[in-house]
């Protein structure tokens, strides 16, 4: 494989919405997820309503590449070879002598499925983007409150949180104003929702005027996507794209066959019935990569056309799409924002990304780095105090060499740049560092350790 990567050799170019396409105020939106699953434990479930008050800071909790071992009530952060790095019992950090005294210095005992990419089981939840990521503090809260009252040792409260999830995000939940969090967004579209920059909609007019195939493909259904897309790009969003695919119900649209995923047209937002092939651009619900990938090559005229994907999540879109597809991936990675603000956190360099205050705002986004958990990237192995503290790579971080082609903070990173420009591709013959653009995360250039590590 060529050691660089460029969109122009790309005949396809693909992209998931929320959180790639559609960037959100993180520390707003945040706050109304936890809200939204709160609200629900509370007055549906009976759980402790102080889970719906939150102290200022309390989000530092909230770190993606968490896993929350479900049984114990323990978050962990994974070394690349599945040792504990770091871990919480609820929100109270464990200490070095107890993540040794419980996991030990060796592999997690699921790490086997979790590095199968198996996201979720009834044993462990993989937190890897920010529409879960929220629910890792709820869940925390909720062991801390569950200890204080009954002492639990084995825990119990994951259908209720898989509960509150459907109850907010089912796919009615839009059209009949369920839950918490739909209602709130089509009330405050700009209080959560970031604009398309100008730059990114340039470039995606660009894209099409060069002969690629765009495609939107989201999890989101088609009401939600809609409501999306008008806001950020306009009542003419459609002219942007070829096809659009919602409800793709990722990660499986990759990995299913077309008997057991086809895809259906929509009418008024309602799926119809299944279709046995997909034979023109439009707009669809559902589906899967192999008729989809059919299609492509009748539209392009190619037997194997070049496909690019840009997506934020790890387990839905970037391995899936790599694995699956073969796919080249760009991972929308917006820690490579927080890294580069991780010290000292003053009061006055928020990010760019606030803009407007809303009350209870001291809330900094989730990508900065979390105080509680370390960089997203790499940290200390526990426990080695007296030898040569040896600083290792987070699984998460080996993901993001193994399965994208290239990893940015946003779109806008790269909507002024040439078409035909040429990144350095991650590959495993070369630096940990090497896919990432504009530059690598600070805590991986060796000068940077000892100021980022804390």
């Amino acid at each position: 494989m060529q050691q660089d990567f460029s969109l122009a050799d790309c005949d396809v170019v693909g992209f998931d919405l929320d959180h790639t396409l559609c960037r959100y105020h993180l520390p707003q939106s945040a706050r109304l997820i936890y809200d939204s699953f709160a609200q629900y434990l509370v007055t549906e479930k009976g759980y402790d309503k102080d889970l719906l008050t939150l102290a200022p800071g309390s989000l530092d909790f909230c770190c993606k590449g968490l896993v929350l071992d479900i049984e114990e009530g323990n978050f962990l952060k994974l070394a690349e070879d599945g040792t504990v790095l770091r871990a919480s019992h609820g929100t109270k950090s464990m200490t070095n002598e107890e993540i040794l005294e419980t996991y030990g210095r060796r592999e997690w005992k699921h790490f086997n499925t979790v590095s199968g990419m198996v996201s979720r089981s009834a044993k462990y939840y993989l937190y890897d983007n920010y529409f879960d990521l929220p629910g890792a503090l709820l869940c925390a809260r909720v062991v801390d409150s569950l200890d204080q009252h009954d002492g639990q040792k084995k825990y119990d409260f994951w259908k209720d949180i898989v509960a509150a999830v459907q109850h907010n995000y089912k796919i009615s939940a839009f059209k009949e104003d369920c839950g918490t969090y739909f209602p709130e967004v089509k009330n405050h579209p700009d209080k959560y929702l970031q604009r398309c920059p100008e730059s990114v909609k340039k470039w995606l007019k660009q894209l099409k005027t060069a002969g690629k195939i765009l495609l939107l493909i989201t999890s989101s259904h088609s009401d939600y996507c809609r409501l999306l897309c008008e806001h950020i790009l306009g009542n003419n969003f459609e002219e942007y794209f070829d096809i659009m695919i919602t409800n793709a119900l990722k990660p499986g649209f990759f990995s299913h066959t077309p008997n057991q995923r086809p895809f259906r047209t929509l009418e008024n937002d309602e799926e119809q019935e299944a279709l046995l092939s997909l034979d023109k651009p439009g707009w669809y619900s559902q589906g899967n990569a192999i008729q989809l990938y059919e299609l492509l090559k009748k539209m392009t005229g190619k037997l194997d056309p070049k496909v690019v994907y840009f997506g934020d999540s790890m387990h839905s879109d970037i391995f899936p799409a790599r694995h699956y597809s073969n796919w080249e991936t760009v991972f929308i990675l917006e820690e490579l924002l927080g890294d580069k603000v991780a010290v000292p956190e003053e009061s006055d360099s928020e990010p760019l990304e606030k803009k407007g205050k809303y009350e209870g705002d001291q809330l900094k986004a989730p990508y900065a780095v979390s105080k509680q958990w370390g960089s997203f990237f790499m940290d200390r192995l526990p426990g080695l105090e007296n030898a040569e503290e040896t600083l290792v790579h987070t699984w998460s971080c080996k993901c993001i060499i193994t399965y994208s082609t290239i990893a940015i903070p946003s779109l806008e990173a790269i909507a002024d740049l040439p078409l035909d420009y040429r990144f350095t591709r991650f590959s495993s013959n070369r630096s940990a560092t090497a896919g990432y653009y504009p530059s690598a995360p600070r805590v991986m250039l060796p000068s940077e350790e000892s100021v980022t590590m804390k």
